[in-house]
């Protein structure tokens, strides 16, 4: 267990309960400023001394709230989620507090000490937990806390681990020393490696290791008292999460295919509904504009309407502003030989004749997706998800890459935001697998704020 995440745990409790007392002086101080009392008169007094009983009453149920929606774990959220989890904790602790001031009438009833003090709560708290974050990376990157790794492995898949480790990007870790194998030979040296690298914890950085030097590798490590973890063989890769349940008294491990499947799905649909509706709403007037400037630069449709493979395989419609001439898919056979995608199934080429001038800029700035809010809405797509392919491309997928047909394509997906064209097929569907296995809302969020970035970005447009 990294030392960081034990001592940042330990900082927050303390740091969050402040956080709390500082928000409820603030809305005090506000509430009695000149400024405020003008507008609203105060009509009843209260002393600061029986105030700050109460914040403290209030901090320390805020800090109970926070605790119980997860937000002293040890492992790290996305910054995103994180921010959600306060406000949602917050929330709930003003709830508590609103029902007992109800309940005992001989508490203060300022409401505008209640609203403010709960928005100025969420920022602080946040603020606290953002600043915290920051120190921590800092300390990271200086080297300071982190645990200490023996690696122990060969092979591709150790070398990048090792070469990661050792450039910094190791995420509170820090390779002290490797070891190829863990044979009878090595065993021997394992004594002496652990008294020179002093390692933390022993990380096992291959999948095609016998069972018995695995059996014997953990056992040393318990022996030595040192942390073990180990890289996911294939069948933990594919398999996604696991549910234990019973049949007949027989435990049974079901194998669910995403962290969607249940509640996950159904967050996921609402949030898709209620933004796409929203942004059709909102962005018809420049879909307008931009249907007209399609129409005086060339002839035919505004829409295009091109067929792509969607969730377990069913082919559907998807709608774009048409960038391209009118039946430019009966011209792509004869461009295939100047396909500059040769990673994969997917068709690219920089300069391809088809686009027209509206077209170019439209895929610039990836307005000719905008119409697809259309397919989210009616469930075809979601917001975020792997993008959609060609029958024809998809007819050449790999057996791993059917892994992308899991769920709803989406809008714009993880493999846009970390890198659009620069990134190879194989690439791009290892990022948008990662997001199918490990779903979560935040995540979403985090995907759809960061795409405007990528968008604009100097990277070549997908």
């Amino acid at each position: 267990m990294r030392r960081l995440e034990l001592i940042t745990a330990a900082v927050l409790v303390p740091l969050d309960f402040v956080m709390v007392v500082l928000a409820g002086c603030a809305a005090y101080s506000l509430r009695f400023s000149g400024t405020v009392a003008n507008l609203r008169p105060v009509v009843a007094e209260l002393p600061f001394q029986e105030y700050v009983i109460f914040v403290f009453a209030i901090g320390i149920i805020w800090v109970l709230c926070l605790a119980m929606a997860g937000l002293y774990a040890l492992r790290q959220r996305y910054a995103i989620a994180e921010i959600g989890r306060v406000i949602v904790a917050s929330a709930a602790a003003m709830t508590v507090v609103i029902f007992s001031i109800f309940f005992r009438r001989e508490l203060f009833s300022s409401r505008f000490i209640i609203l403010v003090g709960w928005l100025l709560g969420v920022l602080f708290v946040a603020f606290g937990r953002l600043l915290v974050r920051w120190i921590v990376q800092v300390m990271q990157r200086n080297g300071v806390g982190l645990q200490r790794l023996l690696v122990v492995g060969s092979g591709d898949l150790a070398d990048r681990i090792v070469n990661d480790l050792y450039q910094g990007r190791g995420e509170g870790y820090q390779c002290v020393g490797r070891l190829p194998d863990f044979g009878s030979s090595t065993q021997l040296q394992f004594g002496t490696v652990l008294q020179e690298k002093k390692p933390d914890a022993v990380l096992l950085a291959a999948t095609d290791v016998p069972q018995a030097d695995v059996v014997a590798l953990l056992n040393a490590a318990q022996l030595h008292h040192l942390g073990f973890q180990y890289v996911a063989d294939m069948f933990a890769t594919h398999a996604g999460h696991l549910r234990v349940s019973t049949l007949f008294g027989t435990p049974v491990v079901e194998v669910q295919r995403t962290r969607l499947d249940g509640w996950g799905k159904i967050w996921k649909r609402t949030f898709d509904i209620l933004v796409s509706g929203m942004g059709l709403i909102i962005l018809s007037p420049f879909f307008l504009i931009i249907a007209l400037l399609i129409v005086l630069d060339s002839p035919g449709p505004v829409f295009a309407k091109l067929k792509r493979v969607g969730e377990r395989g069913k082919t559907f419609t998807l709608l774009k502003f048409r960038s391209m001439i009118r039946n430019a898919h009966a011209l792509k056979p004869t461009l295939m030989e100047k396909n500059e995608r040769q990673d994969g199934p997917l068709f690219k080429m920089a300069n391809d004749p088809r686009i027209t001038r509206v077209g170019r800029f439209l895929r610039q700035t990836s307005l000719d997706e905008f119409p697809q809010l259309v397919n989210v809405l009616l469930g075809s797509m979601s917001l975020v998800g792997p993008r959609p392919h060609e029958p024809e491309e998809v007819a050449k997928y790999a057996g791993w890459h059917r892994k992308l047909l899991t769920i709803r394509p989406g809008m714009t997906g993880m493999a846009q935001v970390r890198g659009r064209a620069a990134l190879s097929f194989d690439e791009e569907a290892q990022l948008d697998i990662t997001y199918i296995e490990n779903w979560s809302f935040a995540m979403d969020v985090m995907i759809l704020l960061r795409t405007p970035g990528a968008v604009f970005s100097r990277r070549a447009a997908v």
